[in-house]
Order: C-alpha cells, then sequence, then structure tokens
C-alpha cells in the first residue's frame, strides 16, 4: 500500500510541477503581450505632444515624466510669458500636488533651468495644495536665490494661492484649468463655475469676457468628458440663479455639440458692451489678452495644436498669433 502512495505522490507532484511551469509559461507570455500592448511613449519632441499629454493625463497618470515634459515646455519657450502659461503652471501645480510622496523628487529633476523659468516652479509649489507646500519652496530657496522677493512673498502670505487667485485674469483661469487636467478635481470648476455669472454682465467689459471665455470652454471641453460633464449636472441644482442659467446652456451645448452657437453668443455681447459702454469698455487691448486664454484651451481640449479647431486658428505655445487674435477680435 506504501508503495502505492509513494507513486501516486510521485505522478501528483510530476503533474504539479509541470502545471505550474506552464502557468509560469503562460503569465510570462501573458505579461509579454501586455507589454507589447502598451507602447513606449513618444518623446516630448513637438509642443503638441506635450499638450495631447496635459489633456490626457487626468485618465493615465504618469508623474514620472513631468520634469521631461517640463524641459521640452521650457525648451519650446512655453514659459517666456509666465502670464500666458497659466495651464502649465497650473497643470505642473496639479500633478505636485497630487505626487506628494514624490514632489520633492520631481521638482528636483527639472533643474538646472535659467532663473526666468524659476518663476514656474516657485508659483506651481504655491499652487499645489501641498498641505506642507511652504516647507517644500524653502528646500528650492538655494537653488533659486534670484526668486527669493517672490518666494518670500509666497511664504509670507504676501501673493494668493490657487484658491485664492482672482478669475478676473486670463492666468487664474488658465491655473485652474491646468490643475483638471492635472488631477481630474471638482475644486477648479467648482472656481471656474461661478465665473459663469460674468457671462451676462452689462457694465464690466473684463468680466464678461472672462466669463464668456469659461463659458466657452467648459462647453468644449464638457462636450469630450464625460466626468466633467456628469459634474456640471450634478451641480446644476445647487447653482444660483445667475450661474445656473448659463451652467444649463453649457451643458446643453456639450450634449448637443452646438458649441459655435455660444462662441457666436458670446461675441455678440463683448461687442454690443465695446459699442455701447465706456471707452475704457471700448479697448479691445485686455480682449486680446482673454482670447488667448481662451483659444488656447479650446486646442488643448482638441490636443491638437497648430490645426484648425472648431473654426478657430490654434497656434503652438498656448498664445494667439496676430491672425487668430484679428480673427477673433470684434470689428471697429
Amino acid at each position: 500500500m506504501s508503495v502505492r502512495i509513494g507513486r501516486f505522490m510521485r505522478r501528483f507532484l510530476c503533474t504539479l510541477g509541470i502545471a505550474l511551469t506552464a502557468l509560469a509559461v503562460v503569465s510570462l507570455a501573458g505579461g509579454a503581450d501586455a507589454a507589447k500592448k502598451k507602447p513606449k511613449p513618444p518623446p516630448f519632441s513637438r509642443p503638441e505632444i506635450v499638450l495631447q499629454w496635459i489633456n490626457d493625463y487626468r485618465h493615465d497618470p504618469t508623474p514620472e515624466r513631468l520634469p521631461e515634459a517640463f524641459k521640452a515646455m521650457r525648451e519650446g519657450g512655453q514659459f517666456k510669458e509666465v502670464e500666458q502659461a497659466g495651464i502649465y503652471v497650473g497643470f505642473i501645480a496639479g500633478v505636485i500636488g497630487s505626487n506628494p510622496d514624490t514632489a520633492e523628487k520631481l521638482i528636483t529633476e527639472m533643474f538646472p533651468m535659467p532663473p526666468p523659468d524659476q518663476v514656474v516652479v516657485v508659483k506651481a509649489i504655491a499652487y499645489s495644495g501641498l498641505a506642507e507646500w511652504k516647507e517644500l519652496l524653502g528646500k528650492f530657496v538655494e537653488r533659486m536665490p534670484a526668486r527669493k522677493v517672490i518666494i518670500e512673498r509666497y511664504l509670507y502670505g504676501k501673493l494668493p494661492v490657487l484658491r485664492d487667485l482672482p478669475l478676473d485674469s486670463p492666468i487664474g483661469v488658465d491655473a485652474n484649468w491646468g490643475f483638471y487636467f492635472a488631477t481630474g478635481s471638482s475644486e477648479p470648476i467648482q472656481r471656474l463655475v461661478r465665473t459663469l455669472a460674468w457671462s451676462r454682465e452689462k457694465n464690466n467689459m473684463e468680466k464678461l469676457t472672462i466669463g464668456s471665455m469659461v463659458k466657452w470652454t467648459l462647453a468644449q471641453n464638457a462636450s469630450k468628458d464625460h466626468d466633467l460633464l456628469s459634474y456640471l449636472k450634478t451641480s446644476l441644482p445647487h447653482q444660483p440663479d445667475n450661474v445656473s442659467a448659463p451652467l444649463a446652456e453649457v451643458i446643453e451645448g456639450a450634449e448637443t455639440f452646438e458649441l459655435a452657437q455660444i462662441r457666436k453668443d458670446a461675441l455678440a455681447s463683448i461687442e454690443e458692451l465695446r459699442t455701447k459702454g465706456s471707452e475704457a469698455s471700448r479697448n479691445i487691448s485686455w480682449w486680446g489678452q482673454a482670447g488667448q486664454t481662451v483659444f488656447a484651451l479650446g486646442c488643448v481640449a482638441a490636443g491638437v495644436m497648430g490645426q484648425v479647431y472648431m473654426g478657430v486658428p490654434c497656434v503652438v505655445g498656448g498664445a494667439l498669433s496676430n491672425v487668430a487674435l484679428k480673427y477673433l477680435t470684434p470689428a471697429e
């Protein structure tokens, strides 16, 4: 009997060994297939690749690529005008803020960089929302001696962080959008939604332009982002009347893809106020700034810079070309 049991056990163990070997081979093959299915991401050799990465990031976060992307942004001249780099500042802030354990490492790997570009890093840390962002910023003071003044102003509360950043300026809108692209968080969207009340402004050109810009960009992005559209729908019943009406139009435009009408109505309102308002309201220089924001964001949403998007010329770099500005500015 013991001989039979011994033979049975040997056969069982042999069979089990074969099965485990086969399973290991299958697992390795499956891993190899998975590796083949996920191609290596393209290098950030062109600005549109960076923007596509930004647009897709919240669905497939790859924070380890931030230093490489930062270098590409810097070399592509995206930080020449910090006021027009809000989308990048907000995005970098969002990546840093959502990766507290590796934030210091990510920032360290962005160096070296020239002093002008260090402003972006300072702002991104301050906007990150990290509980200990001041301590993190303090660790890089010695590496950015030329930025001592702005660092101290953030550390001593003399400059606003993202949640307190005024939205009556293009960089305020851009930075909140950038943070959303990095995190998918509803907080920056909440702040942007509140400015929809300005889309019906009758006396202030700047607020009207910002409100119209936010309305258009919310509709554009929500038409391609199911999560964003769902959030807007959920928040609608909780908004005051001066916000709920334009927000309902945003949702309708996003669901029906009737986006051109939102842009048309915005331009008509701005033209009316510019024509009938005060001389200050008729000054279109500020509209040029805001135009850079709204249509740069439209390009980010499309993920295709340098091509015509919804009939609007898009330009690599997050700023509007003279041709596009001429196209968008209300006629004299």
